[in-house]
Formats: structure tokens, sequence, C-alpha cells
């Protein structure tokens, strides 16, 4: 008894010496930021500056006259004005908007582009009263004993099924492109979620992911599957985790390239403040530091930043989308801005914001068309109203844990990191979980070679299980 109580104490004791100087530094962090706070100014500098072009004259010599205007109009007021230096900063560059609208107008050849589209085999399919659209490709050729194993791959916004025409010769054909020997193959199946390209907008309020989800869990069994791999980032990560968490006996695997975990409290905040300091402490890597940190910067402005989109589309969709409904250029503006920033924040920097450097015009632009020629960009940007208006904690999906086998694939230049261990909260049988090399939010469309490897290595690891 007395070497049980010895043992205790020392176990006690091993806890203090983690727990009390965490508990210290936390405390003493809180202190300074008080401390910091509490010291006032009287008044701010009212310093100087210089925001006409070139250097700043010299002192005095500035024109301070005031001058008589009046305003006066000519046809170069319907030309689109050029921002100068403004680069991506204040949204899509005016400059390379006029480059962007030449070469759709004059060298952007659509039906080509439709051909492109026409490749794969589309079909359509009436399931709770409205047409969903979906391309279903099977492998050319399957090696002796090899079984197929089915993949639904869900895009989200402002994306489409498009993403995915790199990536899917290389899960249908992977022998073919050098990614293995013929172990792993897939057929997919791609579908556009209700209201967004060729898939039929819903005629009643509230379609939500979890009602997307249940259709799409319709859809595969319309298709004669039973069971069935899932993968999706944006909204196709929070679809397909709805249908993992609906009939979690029909997903064999789950494979996300963009996780949400909504769940706040003092755990998380405690997570956040020590992690810069005592990341193990946490749970968290040297990855997950570099990645978060520093986390106001980070996880916070980045994200305001990024996100004004969000709170338009969540409120008073409508408005803005009437409007891009009725203008190709404003469309094409406000679509591409997200695959700037949104592949690597860099891009903000750019005259170009990068988009070259990782798309063609013809790929950009035939995402573009595919919301222009089936007038959805109101439909798509209502999903967000349908799935934020009301409070996200409090629905029975956002209760729900997923217990199906799940592989997470964290891309360097995705819009938020979520580290495995706050990842495990949410998602509780992790079998994969990969630092990619490079990459941003249209994995598929942007880095379709490495999503796919981390496919495979997800599925190979589940079917040994």
């Amino acid at each position: 008894q007395t070497i049980l109580c010895r043992l205790r104490s020392f176990e006690y004791s091993q806890k203090n010496a983690v727990l009390v100087p965490a508990a210290a530094l936390g405390i003493g962090g809180m202190l300074v930021y008080w401390l910091r706070s509490r010291h006032k100014i009287k008044a701010i500098e009212m310093g100087d500056g210089w925001w006409g072009p070139g250097e700043r004259p010299l002192q005095g010599k500035e024109d301070e006259s005031i001058r008589p205007f009046k305003i006066e109009t000519s046809d170069k007021e319907i030309e689109v004005p050029v921002a100068g230096m403004a680069a991506f900063h204040y949204g899509f560059n005016s400059g390379y908007l006029q480059k962007v609208v030449t070469y759709w107008r004059n060298q952007f050849d659509w039906r080509k582009q439709v051909e492109v589209l026409n490749k794969y085999p589309h079909f359509q399919t009436t399931i709770e009263g409205i047409d969903i659209h979906f391309i279903h490709v099977k492998p050319s050729y399957v090696p002796h004993g090899r079984a197929v194993r089915p993949l639904l791959m869900v895009h989200g916004w402002p994306g489409s099924f498009y993403e995915f025409y790199k990536i899917i010769p290389l899960l249908t054909e992977p022998a073919r492109h050098s990614l293995n020997e013929g172990d792993v193959v897939f057929e997919v199946i791609c579908p556009s979620i209700p209201g967004y390209g060729f898939s039929e907008a819903p005629h009643q309020k509230g379609f939500e992911a979890v009602a997307a989800a249940r259709i799409f869990h319709k859809l595969m069994n319309r298709l004669g599957f039973k069971e069935y791999y899932l993968q999706g980032g944006d909204w196709g990560s929070s679809i397909t985790t709805n249908m993992a968490q609906m009939l979690p006996q029909s997903v064999k695997g789950l494979h996300l390239n963009l996780i949400f975990v909504g769940r706040q409290g003092l755990r998380r905040m405690i997570s956040v403040m020590l992690g810069a300091y005592v990341p193990w402490l946490v749970g968290l890597t040297r990855e997950d530091v570099q990645r978060m940190y520093p986390f106001i910067q980070k996880n916070i402005y980045e994200l305001v930043r990024e996100s004004g989109y969000l709170h338009i589309q969540a409120t008073k969709p409508d408005t803005a989308g009437c409007g891009l409904n009725d203008s190709p250029v404003g469309l094409a503006a406000y679509i591409l801005e997200k695959f700037s920033t949104w592949t690597d924040k860099s891009f903000l920097h750019k005259d170009d914001g990068g988009l070259e450097s990782k798309y063609s015009l013809d790929e950009l632009l035939t995402n573009v068309m595919i919301y222009w020629v089936t007038s959805s960009i109101v439909s798509s940007m209502r999903f967000y109203k349908e799935n934020i208006s009301k409070d996200p904690t409090m629905t029975a999906n956002a209760r729900a844990r997923v217990y199906v086998p799940t592989g997470i694939a964290a891309f360097p230049q995705e819009i938020v990191h979520t580290p495995r261990t706050w990842a495990k909260e949410i998602y509780r049988n992790i079998i994969t979980y990969s630092y990619m090399p490079r990459g941003g939010h249209f994995a598929a469309f942007e880095e379709p070679k490495l999503l796919a490897q981390d496919i495979m290595h997800f599925v190979r690891k589940v079917e040994q299980l």
C-alpha cells in the first residue's frame, strides 16, 4: 500500500512538473496582454504621407492651390479602369482582367472546350424531384484479379465537376501514368452539387449539405454500389463528411483535402496559447506550428481577408448573384480571384494573381463558362445561405462524430490548417494524415498527381485493415 501511495505521489508530481509550468505560462501571457492593453495614449500621431505617383516632392513643393472642378463625361468612362500597382490586394486586378477578357473574346474556343468536357460520359438522373448531373468514368483496362473500387468525388465553390478532369485518368488508369502497378484502380463518379453547373437547382428553401449527402447516397445506390469511397474538399468535404455520418456502413473510407472543425472552447484556447511555445504538450508537430503561427495573422487576419465573399453569400446571395448572372466579365473576376489567392497566398502580390503559373486560361475560363451557360452562380451562392443561416453547432451533423476510416491530405497553401490532433475531435478513425509538400485549395485541379497518390496510399491502408 505504501508503494502504491509513493507511485501515485510520483505520478502526481510528474504531472505537476508539466502542468504547473504550462498553466503559469498561460496565465503569465494573459497578464502581459492585460498590462499592455491598460496602457492608454491621449492622442495618435498625425504623421504624414504621400499617395501620388512617383516620389514625394521636396518640402513646400506640393501644389496647394484650390481649383474649380466640373464633372464631365466621355466615352472613356465605359472602359475598364486600370488599377496600377494594386496587384490582387483589392481583389481581381482590373489591368490583368483586360487581358483575360481579350483572350476570352478572341482566342478562347468554347466549342472546343465542350468537346473536352464531353470526353467523359455524362449522365442525369432525377432524385428527390431535381435532375442530378454526374460523370461516371470506368477504367478501360483492369488487370486480372484486381478489384475496381468506386470513388465518389465532390467539388466545392467556385469549382465544378471539371476540377477532377486531370485526376480522373490517374485514378482509373494508374499504371499507364506510372503511379503504381495497378493494385489500386478506381471507377470515378463526379456529380454536380444541386444548383451548380448542370445539376438542377432546388425549388424549395432549405437545401443544404445534409440534403446533398442524402441525394448522393441515393445516386450511388442507384448506380448499384453498396460500398464506396468518398473524396472531397471545400463543400465537397462537408457533403462527404455528412455522407459518412449518415450511412457509415456504406462508406469504406473518407478522404478529404480540407476539414472543418468548428468547435471552440477552453481546450482549443489552451492549445492555441501553448502551441507556439510547447507544441508537443498539446499534440502539435513542428509542421503544424510552421503552418499555424503567428496565429492571429494566419488564422484571423488572413481568414478575414479571404472570407468577405462568404458573409455576402451566407446572408444576401441574390444581391451580388443577380449582378454576376448579368455580366460575364463580373462573373469571371469574381470566380477567378479565388483561384489566385486560394491557390497560393503569395499570389496576392502578383499583378496577374499568379493564375497562369498553375492553370491555363482555357482551364480557368472553362470553369467560368460552366457557371455562365447554366446561369448557376445565384443558386450556387445560395448554398452558403442554406448552410450557414442557422447556428451550425446546433445541427445533428455538427454533434455527430465520424468513425469510418479517414484520410486527410493537408496542403500547405490551404485557406486554414487543421492539425491532426484537432481533426481527431470529429474524425475518430484517422488512418492517414499527410503533410503535402505543395498545393492549395483546388488540390485536384492544381496538383492532381499528389492528390491521386495520397488517395491511393489511403485506400491501400484501408484495404489492409
